[in-house]
């Protein structure tokens, strides 16, 4: 067995770490680029110690998905003096800020980097230092080595993708989390949750990202309903913040699969939530994948992985891969979580989502081959109002 790991070059985790950050900020830069989301208050208190330190902040804000132009103008105002980057926000704004970090030292135009779209060209120099700080648990993104942006013009969301592009430093606060509404706390949730069991079953799994895996599924099995009802639950809070980490490092070194491969396409055709359509997804996917693995490849170990899965979700000895599928049908109906229709998607676009997965890098992980007539199957189910309860609070 020969397996390469990889992470974030440090990571604080711990409620109220997020004090910490302006001093190791100081140890990295003299200026800080401080990336945000639409409401830029949220990040106020850490502006200001930034500010008191002597870092000088400028303070960038992301409305919305990041796209490639968003991305290519905030580095723009951030070369004219800045050589740090510290990201505050949910898995958007975090690779909003990856993305200006690594623009920070390579020149070129952004699509030169682009996976899909672009030239897919490799970065020349490592990106400035960067902090990550995520006020969601959900993307993992404060420890996945790529940025995620929406190209507008061709209406699919593709990577910037280097080992290089690992957060400096990951600061995991539970404590950031806490104001989050349901729905994101349901959306985020349940996309931590997708990429932990991808990550699990993926054909790249490996000792390490299944040992994370194991983790994070169980506290997310424990948690996420918890912090749903409850959104001051600093326990739970606390363990989905960690599931969301765990997920991060998993998916950056075992990969994921066919329900972030459609992810991507369906994110660029639609106004719709990436955890909410991860969710819409993930047990039409899981039950497409234990099928076909019985029926092509009956001794693989990504089956086997499945029937663990559900046992670390139900916690029963006993459980199977079926069962699992419907635990987690379950927990997307107590969620809240939509079916894909609720956002449009119809028969129509099926063939164009199709075409656009397959060429996802996100596919390359799914543990086994699956032929159109599957993935369109998924499309189907997910698509159904029945599929996940058919509620519309997301």
């Amino acid at each position: 067995m020969r397996f390469a790991f990889s992470t974030a070059g440090k990571i604080l985790f711990g409620p109220g770490v997020a004090r910490e950050i302006a001093e190791n900020a100081a140890a990295l830069g003299t200026r800080a680029c401080v990336v945000v989301g639409a409401d830029p208050n949220r990040a106020a208190p850490i502006i200001a110690d930034l500010k008191r330190v002597g870092l000088d902040p400028v303070a960038l804000s992301i409305r919305g998905e990041p796209t490639v132009d968003m991305a290519a103008q905030a580095a723009d105002v951030a070369r004219e003096d800045c050589d740090l980057v510290v990201g505050v926000g949910g898995g958007g704004v975090l690779d909003a800020a990856k993305a200006v970090a690594a623009l920070l030292t390579n020149h070129d135009p952004v699509r030169a980097y682009l996976e899909v779209v672009g030239e897919g060209r490799p970065l020349s120099f490592a990106p400035a230092p960067h902090i990550a700080v995520p006020t969601t648990a959900g993307t993992g993104a404060e420890a996945t080595a790529n940025s995620v942006l929406l190209d507008t013009a061709h209406r699919v969301k593709v990577s910037m993708r280097s080992s290089k592009m690992l957060p400096t430093l990951a600061v995991v606060d539970p404590e950031l989390t806490l104001s989050m509404p349901p729905d994101i706390t349901a959306a985020s949730g349940l996309d931590a949750l997708t990429q932990l069991l991808e990550a699990f079953v993926s054909k790249n799994a490996n000792p390490m990202t299944s040992a994370l895996c194991r983790e994070g599924i169980v506290r997310a099995a424990r948690s996420l309903r918890a912090a749903y009802y409850d959104g001051n639950n600093l326990a739970a809070r606390r363990d989905m913040s960690l599931a969301a980490l765990f997920s991060g490092v998993a998916l950056a070194n075992a990969k994921l699969g066919a329900a972030h491969g459609f992810a991507a396409p369906l994110g660029g055709m639609f106004k719709a939530p990436h955890g909410a359509v991860c969710a819409a997804l993930l047990p039409h996917v899981m039950a497409v994948n234990v099928r076909a693995l019985a029926e092509r490849d009956p001794d693989s170990p990504s089956l086997a992985a499945y029937d663990e899965a559900a046992r670390l979700l139900i916690g029963d000895p006993a459980a199977t891969a079926a069962q699992g599928v419907r635990a987690v049908q379950s927990l997307c109906a107590d969620l809240a979580a939509p079916p894909l229709s609720d956002y449009g998607v119809t028969e129509k676009d099926f063939s164009e989502i199709i075409a656009k997965a397959v060429r996802s890098g996100s596919m390359r992980g799914n543990p086994v081959a699956l032929n159109e007539e599957e993935l369109e199957e998924i499309l189907v189910l997910a698509s159904s109002a029945d599929a996940s309860g058919g509620s519309r609070t997301f």
